[in-house]
This record gives C-alpha cells, structure tokens and sequence, in this order.
C-alpha cells in the first residue's frame, strides 16, 4: 500500500509558473488551499528575467517571505523554442562504421503527400561534425567487432578543434549491449570534460536505430541552452531569497528534479502543453467529466488533447521542428524524431498574436507568424502594426475596450480598429467587423484541426467529450470553436487564464525507464519477463530516491502484431504472467489497435513485445484549493459585441459569480487573466466549483 506525501505543511507555499509566448503565467498555493494569480509580459531575451519579475510580484502582493516557497514548478518552452528557432547548441555525433548518415536518411514518410519537392528540415548536426567508430554489437547482444579505443582520441581533437558544445554518442544495437556505448562516453568525457556528452543507452534504450540516434541528438542538442537557462533562473532565484526546490515539468505528465532535467533535456522539450492536460483531468474529474478535450489557445499558438476515462494519453512517437510539432501516428516525416513519451497534444500557430495578412489569391491568412510578447498586437500600443486575432477581437467588443489583465495592459481600441481596416477589411471591401469575424472564423477552422488531430485521427469523436478551455484565449474562442465540432458542452475552470501553471500544482514527481527486448508475447518467457521489469523499477527507485511505499509503479509493454512496424502500449495488469494474463494484454492491445486504426486482427495471429517500460510516480496528498471571492468590481453593464448574421448585439458583462442562477447569451465574462464569450444560442452557468458551464440551447449551424 503507498503512502501518500503530504505536502500542506504549515508555512509551506508552492510557485507554479509557466511561460507563454506573450505572457509569464504565476500561480502560488498557499497552505490552506487559497490560490494567487499574477500574469507579466514574457521576456524573450532572457525569460528568466520575466519568471524571476512575477514571483516577486506575486510574493510581495500577498505578504509572502521568499523563505516561506517549499517548491518551485516550472514549464517551459527553452527546449523547443532551441530547437524550432535552430539556436540549440553545436553538436557531434559519435556512431558506429557505416551509420554516420541514419540522421540524414530518416524514414521514407513525408508530411505531405503530394508534394513531390517537399524538402525536409537540415539534420541538427551536420556531417562534417558526424564521426564513426570501428565497432559491432549484434542485436541480441554478442559482440561482433571490439570498440577501436584508439581511435577516439582522434575524434575527440576534431570535435575539439570544431568548437562542439555538445557530444551524442549512439551505437548500433547498444540497448542489447551497451558495453562499448558506455565506454566510449567514459573516454569522451575524460577527453571533452567541457563538453556535454550524453549516450543513447541513457536516454532511449530501445530499437529503431533512426530515432534512437534523433533522440539522443536532440538531448545533446538542447543541453547546453537548458542548463544555460536553468542556472540563470536559479541563480536569480536565489538571489530573491527562493531557494525552494525547483522541478520542472516533463513532456509526459509528471514533474522531474533539476538534476535530471540537465542530464536529460529532451524529457522537457513539450513541457509548456503537458501542464495544461494535467490540470483539465485534474478538474474535468472533480466536475463529474470524465472525457474532456483540453483546448489551450495562448498568444502563440492553440494546443489540444484528449483526457479519456479521467486520464490524459501519451504517444511516444514525436516530431518537432521543421515547421511541426506534432504527435501523429499518420503524419510523419515534418520534423525531428523525439521518442520518448509525451502527453498526445497537437498544436496549430494559431493564438491570439497570431498575425493577419492576405495572401497572394487575396484570402485571410490567420499566422503562424505572431506579434508575441514584444510589440505584441496593436490593441497593446506597443509598436505593433501588423493586425491579430486579438485586434479582431477588440474591434468586435469581445474584449474591454480600455484595459485586460486585470488593468495590466491598456487596450487601444481605435487603433486596432483601423489596423484590421487598413490590412484586412478595406483590401476586401468589408466592414471592419465583417472582416474581424471572419478572422475569428478562419482561426477556429484552423484550432479546430488540433482538436480533430487528437480525437477524429485516433477513432474518437468530439461530440463524445467536452471541450474544457483555458489560456488566455480559450474563452474567446471556444464556443464558436465547440460549435463547428458539433460539441454541445463547454467548461471554462477558475483562473482559466493561468491554467496551465495551475496544472503544474497537481502534477506528480515522476520518472520512466524503458528497456527493448522483442519478443512474441504468447512465447515471452514469464522470469526473463518479471526479472527485466524487476530492474527497470529498482533502477526508477533508485533515481526518484523515495521510500518504496510512498511510489507507485506501474508496468507497460508496447506491443504490436507481427510483421508490423509500429507499437501502442498497453498497461500490465497485476499478477502472474499466464495464458490469462496474455490473453488480458492481447484483449486490451486490440481494442487500442481498432481504436486507433479501426481495425485488429484474430487471436491466432502472433503478438509481439517490443518494449518493456516502468512508470514511477511518486504519490503525494495536494490540498484542495479555492480562489479567493473578488469583490464586484461595478455594476452589471452592457456593451454591444457582433455575432455575425446576429449583428451587433448588447452583451451583458458579467463576472464569474453572477452565474450563480443560469443566464442565456449574449454574454462577455471578464475576469482578471481571461475573458469568456457567450454567444446567442447558448447559456452560461456556475457548477459547484466555480466552473463555468456552457451549454447550447438552440442549434447553431456547424
């Protein structure tokens, strides 16, 4: 039985921040479950500076010593960002003879099919700065050709003399043996001590040379900006007198020491989406929902995922960068192969920075470039020029026409009016409003594709679920978004606007180790089975350094039929690995398998395992936690917003507990980090935790 940890200590407060690509979102929980909220404008030049700016902020408001934060989340896109933008660090690849260009072959799929010329993004190390090593381990382990040692010191002059930052190493079949891998890595170390080497053995010991080899590369990669990024934030944290453990979220769910992130980067390259997830099942299962999709729409972008039966899905199979950053089992080929597990969140560059042009057929084109945080749209008079999805939104009356972000940020409604006109409305001869809802409508079209990337792609249907939105967008835009996908219920949870940094307080200290070993799963032998598993968890206990009863583990295989190329995972159930248990594991694979493809195969067709993972997570008590009641801040009052063929209409502007008795729309929810719009059609109400329930009334054409 596991012991829960407490984590509700007198005088204990926990920070949660996220950063967003317009603003820095900060949370702190205090001891009794009251929750603070503050959001600042990201600094991109160096975003520590803007995380470091919000926690003194939000500790000085609320009376908080420095000393008195236990813990420290954190989510960040530093990772990513390193790899999208191509700023990572100057990288080597050590391999074995003859696979110094796995990295440039790849897999044969490309993004889009009828796109012949279609040229895929350059390898992140070039193959000048790829090196091979004489050696040969077989896939079952034995050794073909002994690691020529002398040869590395060789290597290690050219990739001194080349001003690497960083080394991968990664040779054929070492997850079967990895003996010469780690030999390689201790002589590398030893003669590139100011090079971050990292081996693939560490990071993905699994098969599938190709994306073992990419992993490895992206860990390597983004190393040196992360560990950059993370000893200035500490640093500064320090500085401030917060000196709270700091754990960063991981692309898959749980959160992770500091420690571990510097030695692995590549589990945080999605950290920023995963929080968010996190928080909806938090929530969507407190609510009485247990299928929800979470929908995130921020400055930048709107991302979407699938949380089923109260838990959020993970994929291992990756892509980010060149122009993509998606988890598809349909869509391969965009970008660069991370495979490792990651929370299934599909992103489209549509947010509320998003900027608007025409194109050359004279069409709206909705991002995927963004104003960002700096000049950000030009409703914020910060040297923007260049209309957004959030100057639509002004021009339309969605948003106050004076100031947002609980008065943060002045609002130039003029200005954003003529914006649109000037670029969109005037070239089309349009009114300005008729050009603003169209933009709207060309950026849900666009979020839309998000959600049906995680629903519609994997055999579920989005009318089966409901749509919990957050960021600070979400309220903008997910009802229109809802009704084009036929979804009937809309959730927007308390500091909707914050949520993702939210969803970092009830996420998990977790830790995953995997380990390839094929074989058929009706010919598996049950102790080399159990003894594998037994040492994948005693090596996850050992990294997380927690009590045996305060960790519950969890076994997985990924399993796929034979002849296939492709695996889905499927939880190990507890007992005795027999026929009934292999029965239970091919029954519970192909029900993933017609979920995911719409089809499975007989019984009698043979079953393979091909990876074996345990999951550890540490289980910890959180405290139940409530905003704190805001005094009204005026009268209830009205303004007039346009909702289309419905024209311009007077909205009445409400606050979250005026939706105490059900009202129908329209109706504009202002809040401090976000707003809601409820259009004609459909009616707000307020559940018995302070979320907002949306629900359509009357058919709304799709």
């Amino acid at each position: 039985m596991s012991t829960p940890i407490a984590l509700s200590a007198t005088g204990s407060f926990r920070l949660a921040v996220d950063i967003g690509g317009t603003f820095t979102d900060v949370v702190l929980l205090a001891p009794d479950g009251r929750l603070s909220t503050t959001k600042v404008p990201s600094t991109p030049d160096d975003y520590a500076r803007g995380v470091i700016e919000g926690c003194r902020q939000i500790l000085m408001r609320e009376n908080v010593a420095a000393s008195d934060v236990s813990e420290m989340l954190h989510a960040s896109t530093v990772a990513t960002n390193a790899i999208l933008e191509g700023k990572g660090a100057r990288t080597a690849l050590v391999t074995t003879e003859g696979f110094r260009d796995v990295l440039e072959l790849r897999r044969i799929r490309v993004p889009r099919l009828y796109e012949p010329l279609y040229r895929k993004p350059p390898p992140l190390v070039p193959r000048r700065h790829r090196f091979e090593v004489a050696e040969r381990v077989g896939p079952r382990g034995e050794v073909l050709r002994a690691l020529d040692e002398a040869a590395l010191p060789g290597i290690a002059g050219q990739i001194e003399a080349a001003g690497i930052e960083a080394v991968a190493v990664c040779f054929l079949h070492s997850y079967a043996n990895p003996d010469h891998e780690r030999r390689a890595g201790e002589l590398l170390r030893a003669l590139l001590p100011d090079c971050f080497v990292t081996l693939s053995v560490d990071v993905l010991p699994e098969i599938r040379e190709y994306e073992r080899t990419s992993t490895t590369v992206i860990n390597a990669y983004v190393a040196p900006p992360v560990s950059r990024y993370l000893t200035s934030l500490r640093a500064g944290l320090d500085k401030e007198g917060i000196t709270a453990p700091l754990f960063m979220m991981q692309s898959s769910g749980g959160i992770l020491d500091l420690e571990t992130v510097l030695q692995r980067p590549a589990l945080v390259v999605e950290s920023g989406p995963a929080a968010g997830v996190i928080g909806a099942g938090y929530v969507g299962r407190r609510a009485g929902f247990e299928n929800v999709i979470a929908l995130d729409v921020g400055g930048t972008t709107a991302k979407a995922s699938v949380v089923e039966r109260g838990r959020y899905l993970t994929t291992d199979e990756y892509e980010v960068g060149g122009g993509i950053s998606l988890s598809s089992r349909l869509v391969k080929g965009g970008g660069y192969a991370l495979r490792l597990p990651v929370i299934d969140v599909s992103e489209v560059g549509t947010g509320g920075g998003s900027i608007v042009r025409l194109n050359t057929a004279g069409n709206i084109s909705v991002g995927p470039q963004s104003a960002g945080a700096m000049p950000g749209p030009v409703a914020y008079g910060r040297g923007g020029v260049e209309p957004t999805v959030t100057d639509a939104n002004v021009a339309l009356g969605y948003l106050n026409p004076v100031a947002i972000a609980d008065g943060t940020v002045a609002i130039d409604l003029a200005a954003a009016r003529a914006s649109i006109e000037r670029k969109v409305a005037t070239p089309l001869g349009r009114s300005v409003e008729e050009a603003s809802y169209g933009v709207l409508a060309i950026a849900n079209a666009l979020m839309a594709r998000s959600v049906r990337s995680v629903t519609t792609s994997r055999g579920r249907d989005p009318r089966d679920f409901a749509l919990l939105a957050f960021g600070g967008g979400g309220g903008l835009h997910a009802v229109g978004l809802a009704a084009s996908l036929g979804m009937r219920r809309v959730i927007i949870p308390p500091a909707a606007g914050v949520f993702s940094a939210f969803g970092l307080l009830y996420s998990e200290i977790e830790f995953a180790q995997s380990q390839g070993l094929l074989t058929q799963l009706d010919g598996a032998d049950p102790v080399k089975l159990d003894d594998a598993f037994s040492a994948l968890e005693a090596s996850v206990l050992h990294h997380l350094g927690r009590p045996a009863d305060t960790v519950r583990l969890r076994r997985r295989l990924d399993l796929r039929y034979a002849g296939q190329a492709f695996e889905l995972a499927v939880d190990m159930p507890d007992g005795a690995f027999d026929a009934a248990m292999r029965d239970a594991l091919a029954a519970a694979f192909d029900e993933e398998h017609a979920r995911t493809y719409g089809h499975s195969l007989p019984r009698a067709h043979p079953r393979e395992i091909v990876t074996l993972r345990v999951i550890g997570t540490v289980i910890t008590e959180r405290p139940e936690s409530h905003l704190p009641a805001r005094p009204r801040q005026g009268e209830v009052s009205t303004r007039p917003a346009y909702f289309g063929e419905e024209g311009w209409l007077e909205a009445r502007i409400v606050e979250r507990h005026d939706l105490a008795a059900p009202l129908n729309g329209p109706l504009i929810v202002e809040e401090p980090d976000a707003t809601i719009i409820v259009p004609p059609g459909w009616t707000a109400s307020l559940d018995g935790r302070l979320n907002i329930l949306i629900d359509q009334t009357v058919e709304v054409p799709a």
